[in-house]
């Protein structure tokens, strides 16, 4: 296996794609951020004193989308077509799920764009949430699918 952030020297370099085609490439990725039930009824219920959890938590992970490149060393600035943050509460298991989506037409693809949107929202969540309850846990961060680009699409097991 190549291993493509790395040159000749084995000195870290950021990958050329200006040879790349440019094509419509997407990305999901998810997190999960375990609560336990208290606080995903005080959540639930908007009476965090910090506000509305869920909202600031889904502009937060937008905003992280926009600036991957700035957080991730090697990565590309890009062009987002769209980044987009949902949760959903999980009931049984005292959760908070969240689903990363990021897109974009381009030479290079938007993975780490959905999977820092994924973890920055979750870490939101534990910010806002801390105050009441620091034995939350942020699990299971993880690409789920991927189109576009010269490597085809990917879809988890």
């Amino acid at each position: 296996m190549e291993l493509t952030h790395l040159d000749a020297n084995g000195s870290a370099v950021m990958v050329d794609v200006g040879h790349k085609p440019v094509t419509r490439r997407t990305a999901v990725a998810t997190a999960t951020v375990l609560l336990g039930p208290a606080v995903l009824t005080l959540v639930r219920n908007g009476e965090l004193p910090k506000g509305d959890v869920l909202t600031v938590a889904r502009l937060a992970g937008i905003q992280a989308a926009k600036r991957t490149f700035e957080l991730i060393p090697l990565c590309h600035p890009l062009f987002l077509s769209s980044a987009d943050v949902r949760m959903t509460i999980d009931d049984d298991h005292h959760a908070v799920v969240i689903t990363a989506t990021a897109a974009t037409v381009g030479q290079t693809g938007v993975e780490m764009e959905a999977l820092t949107a994924a973890s920055v929202a979750a870490l939101t969540i534990y910010d806002m949430c801390k105050a009441a309850d620091k034995s939350i846990t942020i699990t299971g961060i993880r690409l789920v699918q991927k189109t576009g680009g010269k490597s085809g699409d990917y879809h988890a097991k």
